[in-house]
């Protein structure tokens, strides 16, 4: 298990089966705390092969380039951070993807994960993938025509390939919430249940130049719908431009930058990929980029 030093404690994280452990008795002084974001997510690409309306990703053509993207990875694993995200763009996308994953799974203690819309994930890829990543989030929209409608892509393909990487990693949905997807969630999260789906994330839309953000009138039946919610797979929900009170985080004081933040495909650091305020990393250190980030807030 990987450990973490913070101020709510110390925090042990296993990446194979996501057990989270903290040891909160005695809490750390302030000079012994893990430097780097406890969870990084990276933008390899922007490059995607859909187009909805409400991705918020740049449509800026960019991609990270291999050497310093694993310098990166290192440093953040020596830092104390505990687990990657990949996403895009649409990772898969990415011409070094592969050996990213095999590098940061083989060479780090990192947890490997990457969002993808699912329907790149080939019996070819799968195979390569199995035993370099930890946790796979698919991207799932709503139900039949709902997912159709936003995506352009088959429903039931995308089940297809559910099924499949089912065999090499734990999985997650994630599903963008608005006035559409809303209706479906009772039949998103009983597909989970039925393929044994970890977590399913909820995403309330954010704003982009072809979407409004989550109406009122979605956040209120979101906020009913979860508070009735009696399944079995567990929900997880972005706290962008939700209440903060509305969140239940067991690490209450390790907030902001010390728990997250993103590094786009441009090589910006930012507290979010929602945030227009970045560092450029370029040849600086993470923890460089990090304490002028800080400064910028």
């Amino acid at each position: 298990m990987k450990k973490r030093i913070g101020p709510d404690g110390i925090h042990f994280f296993d990446r194979y089966t996501g057990l989270n452990i903290l040891v909160d008795e005695v809490l750390p002084l302030e000079n012994e705390w893990s430097q780097a974001p406890r969870q990084i997510s990276i933008a390899l690409t922007n490059v995607c092969d859909l187009h909805c309306d409400f991705c918020y990703a740049p449509k800026v053509k960019a991609s990270l380039q291999l050497d310093q993207l694993k310098k990166w990875i290192k440093e953040l694993d020596q830092l104390g951070t505990l687990g990657i995200g990949f996403g895009g763009g649409e990772p898969t996308l990415y011409p070094h993807f592969l050996k990213i994953c095999e590098y940061t799974a083989n060479e780090t203690d990192l947890a490997v994960t990457f969002t993808t819309h699912g329907h790149r994930l080939t019996d070819t890829l799968l195979s390569h993938l199995k035993g370099n990543v930890h946790f796979i989030r698919i991207s799932v929209d709503g139900v039949g025509t709902t997912y159709e409608r936003f995506r352009g892509r088959k429903f039931s393909k995308l089940m297809e390939r559910v099924e499949r990487a089912r065999n090499i990693s734990s999985l997650g949905f994630n599903v963008v919430i608005n006035d559409s997807t809303i209706q479906d969630l009772d039949q998103v999260t009983e597909i989970a249940r039925k393929c044994d789906i970890s977590e399913v994330l909820l995403l309330p839309q954010q704003a982009t130049q072809n979407v409004k953000g989550l109406s009122k009138d979605s956040y209120e039946k979101i906020k009913k719908w979860i508070a009735g919610y009696s399944g079995e797979t567990r929900l997880t929900i972005s706290d962008i431009g939700l209440e903060s009170n509305f969140i239940c985080n067991p690490l209450s004081i390790e907030t902001g930058l010390n728990a997250y933040a993103h590094i786009d495909a441009l090589g910006f650091l930012k507290a979010s990929s929602y945030s227009n305020i970045g560092q450029k990393i370029g040849d600086k250190s993470i923890l460089d980029a990090l304490q002028l980030l800080k400064e910028c807030k």
